[in-house]
């Protein structure tokens, strides 16, 4: 009976260690260059977000190189990315992207390449697992304008509409991603990661999601 009892308290245990595993508490991620503006950017342009969670936000910093100097971007957390897994342009992402939707966006940061090409930045606020913005107000049927929404997908766009026309945007069709809201293209953005196919500032995807009527195994939650 004491090996039985002693065999089940092991296993309860184990139980609760593998229930209690550790958050992860540091993420590093490339960003990946939109395929349509790669000449514009730089000779061999790469960007790398490191993000440390800490107790009341958390910190990201943003490193690029290989990019032509003095160039200026504008960072963004995003809902949707324009890419795929594999670094490809979306299908429903026109190029060059004047199209399709990144859905909800926070303007996060600047980021410049200095002499040499090189340029970071780092910023703290609410980040991994939990980022997200909402739209308080309701329409005259009582619905959302817009309910909890997260933003875990992380990009930057060129902050000058002209410095990618050579590469074939329109510069008379700016984006809104500036703080003047006239912004060039999207240069750089995270991908999703399999096989839940959230953004990289999610790291603890579920099964679990919104739809309770289809339950589709391929929509994933964030578990905050």
């Amino acid at each position: 009976m004491r090996r039985l009892l002693a065999a089940v308290g092991l296993v309860g245990l184990m139980s609760s260690t593998a229930m209690a595993q550790p958050s992860v508490d540091t993420v590093t991620f490339d960003l990946h260059v939109n395929p349509a503006f790669k000449n514009c950017l730089g000779p061999d342009p790469k960007a790398t977000v490191k993000v440390i969670r800490q107790h009341l936000n958390d910190r990201l910093t943003l490193s690029i190189s290989g990019i032509k100097p003095g160039l200026d971007f504008d960072a963004f957390t995003v809902q949707r990315t324009n890419l795929d897994a594999n670094g490809n342009v979306v299908a429903s992402f026109a190029q060059p992207p004047n199209s399709g939707s990144f859905g909800l966006a926070w303007y996060q940061t600047d980021v410049e390449a200095d002499e040499n090409g090189n340029g970071q930045v780092t910023i703290q606020t609410i980040l991994l697992d939990q980022i997200f913005g909402f739209d308080a107000d309701t329409r005259a049927d009582g619905t959302k304008v817009l309910a909890p929404t997260n933003t875990f997908h992380f990009g930057f766009w060129f902050n000058d509409p002209q410095d990618a026309v050579p590469c074939g945007f329109d510069a008379s069709k700016p984006t809104p991603f500036n703080g003047e809201h006239k912004a060039g293209p999207n240069a750089m953005m995270s991908v999703p990661v399999l096989p839940a196919g959230l953004g990289p500032l999610c790291t603890s995807p579920t099964g679990q999601t919104e739809d309770s009527v289809s339950k589709d195994p391929t929509k994933f939650l964030c578990n905050p």
